[in-house]
């Protein structure tokens, strides 16, 4: 295991790429003894060729953008082979305004090897980090005193030496030198090997995949759960024909003809 600290990734305040990627959203990935190819496969993207450098894996994605509807949440992922921990790693890199690599890609691509991702999701505060061995979610966490997964304690020794705080008495004598986000990168270079820099992404030949939407899941109905500032509480179920009927009975009554009833007045 590297002996890599925050310290180490303090630059992605001052990267022109770092910035942009933490201020537009961003995914990274990294997966041991899986191909870039496979990878793409696993994660059903279609193949889109290559380019060198984020810059041009950034420009493709906007002019992909470009001719998306706002809130369709397909994106380019790029894919190269870089060595780290126990042989070759693939780093998959996704301008994606955080919207992150499916679990079950994950349980796929760890699967007799391991898994690391981490996002954020551009100017909202949500930063995502997640760790799969052989299939498993071993540690997955948003704030790092609060964690989930098969063994959410299995890194909390490597988590305070790269320099998270993990409580709030901790946080409290650390002041404003606990830098979350640099602590995620060097985590994630702990446990994968990988020094990802500004000039690793640069240099690198990326092979693109287009990684259409997540088609939405059906639903069978929706739960209304409400309490007031008196402390009563609502609670009702409705189905989906529930939800049809009563949509029906509201766009037949916005549609039905406005009646007028008198008697009328006229004044002299």
């Amino acid at each position: 295991m590297t002996s890599a600290t925050a310290h180490d990734y303090a630059c992605i305040r001052t990267s022109p790429l770092f910035c942009y990627a933490l201020e537009a959203g961003y995914t990274l990935t990294l997966v041991r003894g899986v191909t870039p190819a496979d990878v793409l496969r696993v994660m059903a993207a279609v193949p889109q060729g290559t380019c060198h450098g984020a810059d041009a894996l950034i420009e493709q994605q906007e002019e992909l953008r470009e001719g998306m509807d706002y809130w369709d949440e397909a994106f380019l992922a790029g894919a190269f082979a870089v060595a780290g921990h126990g042989g070759e790693w693939t780093l998959v890199l996704q301008f994606d305004g955080g919207v992150g690599m499916q679990g079950r890609f994950l349980e796929v691509l760890s699967t007799g090897g391991r898994a690391v991702m981490h996002s954020s999701n551009g100017g909202k505060p949500i930063h995502l980090f997640h760790w799969y061995e052989d299939g498993e979610l071993r540690t997955t966490f948003e704030g790092p005193a609060v964690r989930y997964g098969s063994t959410p304690d299995d890194l909390v020794e490597v988590m305070r030496e790269v320099g998270f705080a993990l409580s709030v008495a901790e946080e409290e004598a650390a002041g404003a030198g606990v830098d979350t986000k640099a602590a995620t990168f060097a985590l994630a270079e702990r446990l994968s090997g990988v020094r990802v820099s500004e000039a690793l992404l640069q240099c690198a030949d990326f092979q693109i995949g287009h990684v259409p939407e997540e088609p939405a899941e059906d639903w069978t109905g929706i739960v209304i759960d409400i309490t007031d500032a008196q402390g009563d509480r609502f609670c009702r179920e409705f189905t989906r024909e529930d939800v049809g009927a009563a949509a029906d009975e509201a766009r037949a009554r916005a549609n039905a003809p406005v009646v007028i009833e008198g008697p009328f007045f006229s004044g002299s």
